[in-house]
C-alpha cells in the first residue's frame, strides 16, 4: 500500500515537472497563432483570365493569394493598361478598375453620393472600390440600340452623365482653374460655320483643354452656360459638348444641349456649322 502511494506521488510530481516545463512553449505558440492582422482584399473576381484587387493591382487567378485574396504586390499599381485617360474608358474590364483606384483619378468624396442605378430607391456606393467595379461593368451609356457597343473602350469609370446636384459640385471642382467659354458661329466666303474649341480658346490666347472636355460633356454642367432649351440630348460627333443654334434646321433640335455618347471622340478641334461648342480654356 505504501509502494503504491510512492508511485503514485512520484507520477504527479513528474505530471507537474512536464507542465512546468512545456507551458512556456505552449503560451509562445498561442501567442505566435494570430491571423487577426492579416488584410482580406476585396477583387473583382468577374474575369475569366485577369482580375483587379482594390489595392490597385491586377493579376490572373493562379497569382491570386488564396488567404488573403490579394494580387501579388508588383508590377504597376493603378495600371491604366488599354485606357484612354482623356475619355476615361478601356477595352477590359480590370484595368478599368485599376486605372479608376488611383486617388488623383477617382477620390472617395465623389463617390459616396453616387447612386447604384437610377430608380430612386437606389442605394450608394459605400468606397471606391465600390464603385470603380460597378461603374466599369457594361451601361447603358457605353452601349447603343441596346445591343451594341460605341467602341471597344467600354468599360468607363468617369461619373455619370445624368449626375446628381451633390455630383455636380464635384464636376464643378474638377473646373478649377478652368475658363470656359462658348464658341459662335459665322458666315465666312465658303458659307456658315462654327467654331472649334481649339480656335476659341485661342481668340482669347488660352489654349484649349482636352481632359477637362469630358467634364463639360454633362447636362447639368451645359445647363449651366448654355441655355439648351430645356433639352439636353445624346449624340454623336466631334463638336460635342455644344448647343444647337437657334436659326438651325428643324430635324436638329435648335436650342437643345447635345453631349457626345462616343466619349473617345471628344475633341478640341470638332467644328459644326449649326453648333456653338462649349470649351475648356486655360
Amino acid at each position: 500500500m505504501k509502494m503504491s502511494i510512492s508511485r503514485l506521488n512520484l507520477f504527479l510530481l513528474f505530471f507537474h515537472l512536464l507542465i512546468l516545463q512545456f507551458s512556456p512553449r505552449i503560451s509562445a505558440i498561442r501567442k505566435d497563432v494570430g491571423f487577426q492582422g492579416r488584410r482580406i482584399c476585396k477583387n473583382t473576381v468577374l474575369g475569366r483570365y485577369l482580375l483587379s484587387d482594390d489595392n490597385g493591382h491586377v493579376c490572373d487567378a493562379l497569382s491570386l493569394n488564396p488567404q488573403s485574396r490579394c494580387c501579388p504586390e508588383k508590377g504597376e499599381k493603378f495600371s491604366c493598361h488599354g485606357c484612354n485617360v482623356v475619355s476615361e474608358c478601356c477595352d477590359s474590364y480590370e484595368y478599368c478598375v485599376s486605372c479608376c483606384l488611383n486617388p488623383s483619378r477617382i477620390k472617395e468624396e465623389q463617390v459616396m453620393n453616387v447612386k447604384v442605378a437610377k430608380p430612386a430607391t437606389a442605394g450608394k456606393y459605400s468606397n471606391v472600390f465600390d464603385f470603380c467595379a460597378g461603374r466599369c461593368r457594361h451601361n447603358s451609356e457605353s452601349v447603343v440600340h441596346e445591343n451594341a457597343y460605341l467602341s471597344d473602350f467600354h468599360h468607363c469609370f468617369s461619373l455619370p452623365s445624368n449626375s446628381s446636384a451633390a455630383n455636380y459640385t464635384f464636376l464643378e471642382a474638377r473646373l478649377n482653374g478652368i475658363n470656359v467659354l462658348v464658341g459662335r458661329t459665322c458666315y465666312g466666303v465658303d458659307g456658315r460655320r462654327g467654331q472649334s474649341c481649339d480656335s476659341v480658346c485661342k481668340s482669347k490666347g488660352q489654349s484649349c483643354v482636352p481632359n477637362k472636355l469630358l467634364v463639360l460633356n454633362q447636362c447639368d454642367i451645359m445647363q449651366k452656360y448654355m441655355s439648351c432649351k430645356g433639352t439636353c440630348l445624346a449624340s454623336i460627333g466631334p463638336d460635342q459638348p455644344a448647343e444647337v443654334v437657334d436659326d438651325a434646321p428643324e430635324d436638329l433640335n435648335p436650342g437643345a444641349c447635345l453631349f457626345t455618347q462616343t466619349q473617345s471622340m471628344l475633341s478640341c478641334y470638332g467644328s459644326h456649322q449649326h453648333t456653338r461648342r462649349l470649351c475648356p480654356c486655360a
